[in-house]
């Protein structure tokens, strides 16, 4: 489930966009904070070509299947 593209909202809030045309805004925090300080979040950016989600000019990176499980996790745990 690749990445088309993201909206960056906030510190770690992500609006993501997935090719099954689902969009899901999630923070990421717990995901990346180890590896990215917040000020660092403004780096991101879309690897069209593998659909993942990168930061730190691609030292950072997340796979397009754990981004879209977590986001949907984090979503879910957000409406309830």
């Amino acid at each position: 489930m690749k990445l088309k593209q993201f909206v960056h909202l906030q510190e770690y809030r992500f609006e993501l966009t997935f090719e099954n045309g689902e969009t899901i805004v999630a923070d990421l925090g717990e995901l990346i904070a180890a590896h990215v300080a917040p000020q660092e979040t403004d780096s991101a950016q879309l690897n069209a070509e593998w659909g993942c989600l990168e930061f730190k000019a691609g030292l950072v990176d997340i796979e397009p299947k754990t981004l879209y499980r977590f986001a949907f996790a984090a979503s879910q745990q957000q409406a309830a």
